[in-house]
């Protein structure tokens, strides 16, 4: 169809309504101006400029533009008619956008919800993500951001993060969204440099939030192995209060790999350090001290610094955690076996609970 004729259908009666008010002065009717709101939604649901709609009403109204003797009052009625049919046609053009816009978001929101709990048929669910640039048979990981607050979709600072990424690299692969108040990136598995680049912008965006990176996985479910994997990251860090603001779940695996049975980590842990209730004070305070002391890399002044002791304090503790466990921190054959319960009882929230 041609643009003349797709003008034409959207100024369907407009010249005639603008010559009849020219002649008599009087204002456009209820239904008339009923009829150009309908064809300014139609106009936006047919997917027209309304710069181009808006040049074309004024194009019209110039050929029928009253002239000749006594058309002063003629021009001001014809000026008056002009200005509420367009008025009403952007209005109806601008309202047609915005239940447009509710309803992609609407379907956006019901295909990431699907996406990232994977409740949805899998082929289908493939189906609907090319819409969004995603292709399912391909890998993908997914990076999960949190900070002090909550984000929510089209806030200020996913608008921010999103801003950022899209304008470096290509839109049509990547999908930004927010999730329970975090902010989420998915991208092809092969684009680590995407998720990199957003877990920079969301740890400055969130005022220094941590962000989990999962690993890349396949197929249709893939996205929710590797969503799941970073949201288990971001927990694992917590408990463990895991240095850094970049954490991924790659670099990580034995953490998982340990808290797998259960059972079997809560035995570890009562075997091995179950005798340190015995100390004064509870096992607490000396837990703490094989904390600070692997997590220095066994050197007892960095370790005493830490907990802001003595070096001759922390090597009193330590002794007295070989004397309850007959574990000695400082033997390499011991270490193992202490360090590996230490974080099972990170991971289990020993002992403030029991296991």
């Amino acid at each position: 169809m041609a643009e003349h004729e797709i003008s034409e259908r959207y100024l369907d009666g407009f010249a005639h309504v603008l010559t009849e008010v020219a002649t008599t002065g009087r204002r456009l009717t209820r239904e008339e101006l009923k009829s150009r709101r309908v064809l300014g939604e139609q106009a936006a649901e047919a997917g027209l400029g309304l710069r181009a709609l808006v040049v074309a009403h004024l194009a019209a109204a110039r050929a029928a533009w009253p002239v000749g003797p006594g058309s002063t009052e003629s021009t001001l009625a014809a000026l008056a008619a002009v200005e509420q049919a367009v008025d009403v046609f952007a209005e109806g053009y601008e309202r047609a956008q915005r239940l447009t816009v509710r309803r992609e978001e609407a379907a956006r929101r019901e295909f990431i919800d699907d996406l990232l709990y994977g409740r949805s048929d899998l082929g289908r669910l493939a189906e609907r993500a090319e819409r969004f640039g995603l292709r399912l048979s391909r890998a993908h990981a997914v990076a999960v951001a949190e900070g002090p607050r909550s984000y929510a979709e089209g806030g200020a600072v996913a608008r921010r993060v999103e801003a950022e990424v899209l304008a470096r690299f290509d839109s049509h692969s990547i999908l930004l969204t927010t999730k329970n108040g975090r902010l989420l990136c998915i991208a092809p598995g092969d684009t680590d440099e995407v998720l990199a680049h957003f877990a920079r912008q969301a740890h400055t965006a969130t005022e220094g939030g941590r962000v989990a990176i999962g690993r890349p996985q396949s197929g249709p479910g893939g996205v929710v192995q590797s969503y799941e994997e970073a949201l288990a990251t971001l927990e694992m860090a917590e408990r463990l209060d895991l240095p850094g603001t970049v954490l991924r779940a790659a670099d990580l695996l034995v953490y998982p790999v340990l808290a797998r049975d259960r059972q079997a980590l809560a035995d570890l842990v009562l075997h091995t350090l179950g005798p340190l209730s015995a100390a004064r004070g509870g096992p607490g305070p000396l837990l703490d001290t094989l904390v600070a002391y692997f997590d220095s890399g066994c050197v007892a002044a960095e370790a005493a610094r830490r907990l802001s002791l003595s070096v001759r304090a922390l090597t009193y503790r330590l002794e007295r955690i070989h004397h309850l466990t007959a574990a000695d921190p400082a033997d390499p054959a011991h270490r193992y076996k202490l360090q590996t319960a230490v974080i099972g009882a990170r991971l289990l929230g020993w002992p403030g609970q029991a296991l």
